[in-house]
């Protein structure tokens, strides 16, 4: 190849980017993993109605990991949402914004509610969850699943993961702020 061009190498990303990559990485991993609590939600409830409605036969612990699978969907899947900005939003502000006021809103509220809130809920969340691993907690139905604990341990996940997330989005807003002066 007399003609080709050296390779120019790939301007290096700040290392508030990088690292907020490398902090979301885990988060939507496990929010692509749990997705598919949704699909199996949709086949045990499937199976419940079935079993219930056809044959006459009512399962409690299959009822109950209904409500198992929607927790966990819900409760480690929260940060993978956030970061791909799929949560609710009710702004008539925010997408009327140029890119670094959104960066500054963006930091704003990862600092100021994201972060404080998870932090606060995984407090808060401590000594309820080791009361319930204390006794090891189970469904007060006879024949319900005996893994209540395990169900409420997912509330200091949900927490850990949505601060992590927070963290990173708030290093993406100051990557994205910085880059900003730089022009």
């Amino acid at each position: 190849m007399p003609n080709a061009q050296p390779a120019r190498p790939l301007p290096e990303r700040p290392l508030p980017a990088r690292v907020a990559a490398a902090l979301e990485a885990p988060v939507l991993a496990i929010g692509n993993i749990v997705s598919w609590c949704a699909v199996l939600m949709v086949v045990v409830e499937f199976a419940v109605v079935l079993m219930r409605y056809v044959f006459g036969i009512g399962f409690i612990a299959l009822q109950e990991s209904v409500i198992y699978l929607h927790a966990t969907t819900f409760m480690l899947a929260s940060g993978a949402v956030l970061a791909r900005d799929g949560h609710v939003r009710v702004d008539v502000v925010y997408s009327r914004l140029g890119p670094r006021s959104q960066a500054l809103v963006d930091l704003l509220g990862a600092l100021l509610f994201v972060v404080p809130l998870a932090l606060l809920t995984f407090d808060v969340s401590l000594p309820y969850v080791a009361r319930s691993w204390a006794i090891l907690e189970g469904s007060r139905e006879t024949s319900g699943l005996p893994f209540v604990y395990l169900l409420k341990t997912l509330i200091p996940a949900f927490a850990v993961l949505l601060a992590v997330q927070g963290i990173a989005m708030a290093l993406k807003a100051l990557a994205a702020l910085a880059a900003g002066r730089e022009r």
